[in-house]
């Protein structure tokens, strides 16, 4: 790695992105450099009440804002770009959530047309208590409340994708984009693959919780003030993303059907676990059949994203994923916060 320094970025108004492509950097990076950046929430901050309906207080297609592109030097396609998440600390007291017509989970979509008439719109604000770790729900039709645990995390996180192509924030794929998984939290290591060059790394779209699958289609959506290390692996390429925390190494598929995502994520750990262990293939297979998870990251954007996910402490003498980094930048960032 290069010598390392912390950069702070906070986007105006008007330098908030839409895509993965098709943007000028707003900044350059170098491998073994810390950023902390201003991420905006979904609805770029204009949903702050009950009254504040998305579908009229925002502008379409202006939603799912991301703060970038970030220009991360020496880094060509066929190499992986790894993102440290060091901390995603919410930038306000309180988070929204929502309803649409025709999204979600539950409700007829373009994608699956029903006569059924739409869901209601409608916002629930939610309290945020930073010092106590607190996310509070308020039901909308009655005094019921709950508090749930603060578990921030990042809900769209990506590189430019390859081919020339610019593509909305709202989908996840192969360069990242809107991948929705609660594993997106502070501690993990984000692994993408180079499509460009300079990769031209965005984030934003934070969550103070999210449910696996996403099932309405909206997290407590959240601003935030998220800062990461990241460091590029020359000549390792990375089809799709990948995650490692202390505890585990997760695949990422997207796609739609839902278990074309599954098959995705299961594939590319089947392979990953036989590279690290030196296990044949179909041992490899055999052993994730037994000791893997697969948590649902959504299930409501243009492709749904599923995680194969497995214990490292489970796996018969693992070498470290690429070469350690993950470690290296946990430290890099530990130290420089």
């Amino acid at each position: 790695m290069s010598s390392m320094e912390k950069i702070t970025y906070r986007p105006a108004r008007d330098e908030l992105a839409y895509t993965f492509g098709g943007r000028m950097p707003v900044a350059h990076l170098r491998s073994g450099d810390v950023l902390e950046a201003f991420t905006e929430d979904c609805f770029g901050g204009h949903v702050r009440g009950p009254a504040d309906l998305p579908s009229q207080v925002c502008r379409m297609p202006y939603l799912n804002p991301v703060s970038g592109p970030f220009f991360v030097e020496d880094a060509e396609p066929g190499d992986t770009l790894a993102i440290h998440l060091a901390s995603v600390t919410p930038a306000r007291d309180w988070g929204v959530s929502s309803t649409f017509p025709h999204f979600g989970a539950l409700t007829s979509t373009t994608h699956t047309a029903t006569l059924q008439p739409p869901l209601d719109e409608r916002v629930w604000v939610y309290g945020i208590d930073r010092k106590a770790g607190r996310v509070r729900f308020q039901a909308t039709e009655t005094d019921h409340t709950v508090d749930l645990p603060l578990e921030a995390m990042i809900g769209t996180i990506g590189v430019a994708p390859g081919g020339f192509e610019a593509r909305s924030t709202i989908v996840p794929d192969t360069h990242g984009g809107n991948l929705d998984t609660p594993q997106l939290r502070a501690g993990a290591t984000l692994y993408l693959g180079v499509k460009v060059h300079g990769a031209m790394l965005a984030l934003g779209d934070g969550h103070a919780r999210q449910g696996e699958g996403e099932v309405c289609g909206v997290g407590v959506e959240i601003a935030t003030t998220t800062t990461l290390a990241v460091e590029v692996i020359k000549g390792v390429p990375t089809v799709w993303p990948r995650l490692e925390t202390d505890q585990a190494i997760l695949s990422i598929g997207c796609a739609r059907p839902l278990e074309d995502a599954y098959r995705i994520a299961h594939h590319d750990m089947v392979g990953w676990v036989g590279s690290l262990t030196g296990l044949e293939a179909l041992d490899a297979y055999q052993l994730v059949s037994q000791v893997g998870r697969a948590p649902i990251g959504n299930v409501c954007d243009p492709n749904y994203t599923v995680l194969a996910a497995v214990d490292k402490a489970l796996l018969p003498g693992p070498e470290p994923a690429y070469g350690g980094v993950h470690a290296r930048l946990r430290q890099l960032a530990a130290g420089l916060r």
